[in-house]
């Protein structure tokens, strides 16, 4: 009998075998259960903007990453429609951040997900990202659940 984690497990590592731009950022799939997912990266010298900080545009990379293994989690094949994203603390050169998502509502083919960025090693939470997703209606075309 196939479980819903075993889907969970099946579509994260379709998916991230294809990412190659979350790969390529130095992500780290760490962690993957139906409509949540926690996904990890090191705030490299190339992240940096003119203030030495992360640039928001990979901590926002970081969190939609996770965002999309999570709400990727169910088997269909599923797309953003849409978030928001609050920083709230920098992040610095040589920060492991942590992107833990969590599914808050699946209506349908829609779904909403809230996605914290954490700093582990001080308990700082850098960012919040509010999503919202949309199934394609279909399933993910790698995923076998023989």
């Amino acid at each position: 009998m196939v479980t819903d984690q075993d889907v969970a497990v099946r579509s994260a590592a379709t998916m991230w075998a294809e990412d190659t731009a979350s790969r390529g950022l130095g992500m780290e799939l760490r962690k993957v259960l139906p409509g949540r997912a926690e996904i990890s990266m090191v705030v490299r010298e190339d992240m940096l903007n003119g203030w030495a900080m992360c640039h928001g545009g990979f901590i926002a990379a970081l969190a939609d990453s996770a965002f999309a293994m999570a709400c990727n989690s169910r088997g269909d094949v599923t797309v953003a429609a849409g978030f928001d994203v609050t920083f709230l603390e920098p992040a610095r050169r040589g920060d492991v951040l942590v992107a833990t998502a969590s599914e808050r509502a699946l209506r349908g083919r829609s779904g909403i997900y809230d996605v914290t960025v954490a700093r582990p090693s001080d308990s700082t939470v850098v960012a919040e990202l509010r999503g919202r997703s949309r199934s394609l209606g279909r399933r993910n075309p790698g995923l076998s659940l023989d």
